[in-house]
C-alpha cells in the first residue's frame, strides 16, 4: 500500500498519490547522528531570533535613556520587530522557490548578521529602529524553513518530538534573552548583548553553510521544476505576491488553528513584556539581573511543555492510528493539546494574575504560575504546529507562513499594549482577559479537532511507514 495524502477543501476529495521511494528516500538517506545535527542547527537558529526579540525587554530603561526617548517607543520597536517577524517568510519563502531552501535560508541568516552588527553601532533611534526592524525581517523563516525541513526527514510518528525539540529553541531564547541581558546590563552597556547576539548568528551560519544539505521536499515532489514561465520576470514577482499566505485564512482548519496559536502569542509576549513593570515595583527590585532571574521560571516551563507536548502529540497520532486502523488525520494532533488549552493555562493565568493583583503568596506563587504558563503554552502550541504542517503539505510553507503572520500580529499589538492595559484595569483583570482569550482559542481548536475532520488530510500507513528511523 502507498502512501495515500487525500487534500479536500468540499467533501469530495481529490487523491494525489506521491511516490513513495522519494519521500521514503528523503526521511532515511540520513543517518539518526546527521537528523539530529540538523535538528539542533534549525533549533539553534530559531533559539537565535527569539533571543533578539527579547533580550532588550530588561534593558528597555537603559536604552531609553541612552538614546533620549521613553520605554513607551522601545517598546514600539519591539512591536515593530515582531511584525517584521511575522512578514519575514513573505520575502524568503518565495526566494527559497527560486534559488532553492538552503540558499534561501543561509541568506537570511547572514542578513540578520549583517543587521546585528549595524544595531550594535547604530547612535541614534532614527538608525537603531530601523536596523532592529530590519533584522526581524528574517525571523519566523527560521521556524517556517525549520518546520519544513522536519518534515522532509522525520517521519510523521516522530515528528512531534522534532517539532518539539526545535521548539526548545524558538522558546528558550524568549526566556534565556532578557536572563543573559539582566547579567549583561547589571556589568557592561546595552550594546554589548547585540555583539552577544552577533557571535550566535555567526555560529548559526557557520553550522547552516556547512552542516545542512539540500533537502528535496514534498512539494517538489508534487509541482515538480520551475517552468521557463514561472523563471520570467513575471512569474518571479508573482512568488511574492502575498495573497496566496492571505488567502489560507479562508480555510475553515487553517483559520482556527492560526487564531489558536495568536491567541497563544498574547499570553507569551503579555507575560515576557511586562515583567519590569509589574514585578519590579511590587517586589522592590532595583537591578535588571534580579529583574532578568525572574525568566528563568517561564522559560523552564517553555522547555519542559517542549518535549511533553511533542511526546504527547506523537502518542495521539499512535494512538488515533491503531484506532483507524492504519490511518491518520493531521487533526489528531490538536486533541493532545487541549488540556494544556482549557485547564493548565486558564488556571495559571488566572492565579498569575490576581496574586500579584492582590499581593497573595509572595514572590513564590507568580514565579510558580510562570513556570505553568510556558508548559501550558508550549504543550498547546505543539500540536498546532505540527498540524499546520501537515495539514496541506502541498502548500505547506504558505499555511506555516499563515499562522506566523497572525501569532506575531498579535504578539505585536500585546507589546503594544500591554502597559496601557495594565495601567488602566490592573494585572488582574488584564491576565484575565488574556485568559478569556485562550479558552476562547482552546474551544476554536476542539471545534477543529472534533468537526472538521471532512476538510483534513488522511495518510495510510504500512507498517514499514509506521516504523521509527
Amino acid at each position: 500500500m502507498s502512501n495515500l495524502w487525500r487534500t479536500s477543501e468540499s467533501g469530495s476529495a481529490d487523491d494525489v498519490e506521491l511516490p513513495p521511494p522519494s519521500n521514503a528516500d528523503s526521511q532515511r538517506e540520513f543517518s539518526r547522528g546527521r537528523k539530529y545535527l540538523i535538528l539542533f542547527i534549525v533549533s539553534w537558529n530559531c533559539l537565535v531570533v527569539t533571543f533578539s526579540s527579547t533580550s532588550l525587554l530588561v534593558a528597555t530603561p537603559e536604552i531609553a535613556s541612552d538614546l533620549k526617548t521613553t520605554t513607551e517607543i522601545i517598546n514600539a520597536t519591539n512591536a515593530g520587530v515582531l511584525v517584521a517577524m511575522g512578514c519575514s517568510s513573505m520575502i524568503w519563502s518565495p526566494l527559497a522557490e527560486i534559488f532553492g531552501r538552503r540558499h534561501s535560508y543561509n541568506a537570511a541568516i547572514f542578513f540578520m548578521l549583517v543587521t546585528s552588527i549595524g544595531t550594535a553601532v547604530a547612535t541614534n533611534l532614527p538608525g537603531f529602529t530601523a536596523l532592529r526592524v530590519l533584522s526581524g525581517l528574517t525571523g519566523t523563516y527560521f521556524m517556517v524553513a525549520g518546520q519544513t525541513i522536519i518534515a522532509d526527514i522525520y517521519e510523521p510518528l516522530v515528528r512531534g518530538r522534532a517539532v518539539g525539540f526545535m521548539q526548545v529553541g524558538s522558546v528558550a531564547g524568549s526566556a534565556i534573552g532578557p536572563c543573559v541581558s539582566g547579567i549583561i546590563i547589571t556589568f557592561s552597556h546595552w550594546r554589548s548583548i547585540y555583539w552577544l547576539q552577533t557571535s550566535m548568528t555567526g555560529l548559526g551560519f557557520a553550522l547552516s553553510f556547512f552542516f545542512i544539505p539540500n533537502i528535496q521536499s514534498e512539494v517538489a515532489q508534487l509541482h515538480g521544476k520551475l517552468s521557463a514561465s514561472e523563471r520570467s520576470v513575471s512569474g518571479v514577482l508573482k512568488r511574492f505576491n502575498p495573497t496566496k499566505i492571505f488567502k489560507q485564512f479562508l480555510r475553515p482548519q487553517v483559520f482556527l488553528a492560526d487564531l489558536a496559536c495568536g491567541f497563544l502569542a498574547v499570553s507569551q509576549y503579555g507575560l515576557l513584556t511586562c515583567v519590569r513593570h509589574i514585578i519590579t515595583p511590587r517586589f522592590h527590585i532595583t537591578t535588571p539581573l534580579i529583574s532578568g532571574l525572574f525568566y528563568i521560571a517561564p522559560g523552564m516551563g517553555f522547555i519542559v511543555g517542549s518535549v511533553l507536548g511533542g511526546r504527547m502529540s506523537d502518542h495521539a497520532v499512535k494512538r488515533y492510528l491503531t484506532k483507524r486502523d492504519g490511518t491518520r488525520l493531521p487533526k489528531d494532533r490538536l486533541n493532545s493539546g487541549l488540556v494544556y488549552l482549557l485547564a493548565v493555562l486558564p488556571i495559571s493565568l488566572l492565579l498569575y494574575g490576581w496574586s500579584l493583583e492582590k499581593k497573595i503568596g509572595g514572590l513564590a506563587l507568580p514565579i510558580v504560575m510562570a513556570f505553568w504558563i510556558g508548559v501550558g503554552l508550549m504543550g498547546a502550541w505543539n500540536g498546532l504546529n505540527t498540524y499546520t504542517a501537515e495539514v496541506f503539505p502541498a502548500e505547506r510553507s504558505e499555511v506555516v507562513c499563515s499562522k506566523y503572520v497572525l501569532q506575531y500580529v498579535f504578539g505585536a499589538t500585546i507589546s503594544a499594549t500591554i502597559v496601557p492595559l495594565l495601567n488602566a484595569t490592573g494585572v488582574g483583570w488584564t491576565f484575565t482577559i488574556c485568559t478569556f482569550l485562550k479558552v476562547f482559542g482552546g474551544a476554536r481548536a476542539a471545534v477543529l479537532g472534533q468537526r472538521l475532520s471532512a476538510f483534513g488530510l488522511a495518510v495510510t500507513f504500512t507498517k514499514k511507514n509506521m516504523k521509527e528511523p
